[in-house]
């Protein structure tokens, strides 16, 4: 189909939500992407996060063919071998010593926030929630709430439940918020859609003291900057500080729906059964998928890779913030990173687009890098070769919204 015909049925039969590149994509491998003509298109977006083994990686391929002969699915209560290996890798995982060994498999990242919040409520017996300004949690409601970002949350906003929200990365106003009525504080230990914020690891120390202190749980939300985005399995790691609670999802399945809420025995032991659940949580095919990305980001060594290149990507956007009049700030870890302009960033994705490149936006005028993590060295240097010349090129300020 030719582009024409592709957004004439998006746009006559989809619901209009979602603001469109002009851009038709048919095919991935790697770190590529293909539109319908053939060009290549180097995606350093991972789409929004979900690529990072890849598009298509063929060990992932082949489980998911392989388990759609056998099985696609059954509901959870049935036991499956899927399931079970999968639910022990994924505990396998967590950061030594934390305790987190129960999971909880659904959907996406959204539902396993919202199954944080009913698991912190029926843990604690109560209702009180903090997160952070900047955070991005999801958009069913309870995530919504978590969410600071008011433009998700203005057409509900009446039904969605009371949040405070306290400035990020900043110990002395946790200190102000969490009290005896707070059941679960919710924090990403690097901020995606926020705009590439790096949490301090006194910070997320005093998050930890302070839940024990007062009886709440403290849940950290990695489905953007987990499974070895930032160099290590899990961002929390950096600053090595556990949780109660762990959300994931994005990359997990390699492209397939999956998220999973990670928590303590206490925690899990505190929800009645049919307390909660969802129809699809950890089918056969997802499982199957699941362990695949797994096996790829171990045997592959993508977490070592992340930490040896994103020092390179990091390095190169600091000097471009440093080099030209329009850069402000490069920051982030790992293959999470982000050029802060002085200007807004649409015009110059847009650019990037027309240079063979997608990136993506985190605010504004943020410029954000999550790459997969099977990325070359030749295919970094080509993208920032590529923002280089961009940036000191006149780009027209009418390039419009590029944020998805």
């Amino acid at each position: 189909m030719s582009l024409d015909q592709v957004r004439h049925l998006e746009q006559r039969f989809g619901s209009g939500v979602y603001p469109q590149r002009d851009l038709l994509i048919v095919r991935g491998l790697g770190a590529v992407l293909w539109d319908e003509k053939g060009r290549a298109y180097l995606d350093m977006g991972a789409n929004y996060g979900v690529a990072n083994v890849g598009h298509c990686h063929p060990k992932v391929v082949a489980a998911i063919t392989q388990q759609a002969q056998r099985l696609i699915y059954v509901s959870p209560t049935f036991l499956n071998d899927q399931r079970a290996l999968m639910l022990q890798r994924l505990a396998s995982t967590m950061p030594a010593g934390s305790g987190l060994v129960r999971a909880f498999p659904c959907n996406s990242g959204a539902e396993a926030n919202e199954a944080a919040v009913k698991f912190a409520v029926a843990a604690t017996g109560r209702t009180g929630l903090v997160a952070a300004k900047r955070s991005y949690h999801g958009r069913t409601l309870a995530a919504l709430g978590l969410t600071f970002n008011p433009k998700y949350r203005s057409v509900v906003r009446d039904l969605i439940p009371k949040v405070t929200h306290v400035t990020y990365d900043d110990p002395e106003a946790l200190k102000g918020a969490v009290s005896k009525e707070t059941a679960l504080v919710i924090l990403e230990p690097l901020q995606g859609e926020g705009g590439i914020h790096v949490a301090s690891a006194e910070y997320l120390r005093t998050a930890r003291d302070l839940c024990i202190d007062h009886g709440a749980l403290l849940a950290f939300d990695e489905v953007q900057c987990g499974l070895g985005r930032t160099g290590r399995m899990w961002a929390c790691e950096h600053a090595k500080v556990s949780p109660d609670l762990l959300s994931l999802s994005k990359s997990i399945a390699g492209g397939l729906p999956m998220g999973a809420l990670m928590m303590t025995e206490q925690v899990a032991a505190a929800m009645p059964k049919t307390g909660h659940g969802s129809t699809f949580s950890g089918n056969p095919l997802t499982a199957a998928a699941a362990l695949a990305v797994l096996d790829v980001l171990e045997h592959d060594h993508l977490i070592e890779h992340a930490a040896h290149e994103g020092a390179h990507l990091l390095f190169s956007l600091r000097r471009l913030a440093d080099e030209l009049p329009i850069g402000r700030e490069g920051r982030g870890m790992g293959l999470m990173c982000a050029l802060e302009l002085r200007k807004k960033c649409s015009p110059y994705l847009n650019a990037l687009v027309g240079a063979g490149i997608i990136a993506l936006p985190a605010g504004a005028t943020v410029i954000r890098f999550l790459p997969p993590l099977v990325i070359s060295r030749e295919q970094l240097d080509e993208a920032i070769g590529a923002l280089e010349r961009v940036l000191r090129s006149e780009v027209s300020e009418s390039g419009g919204d590029a944020e998805g």
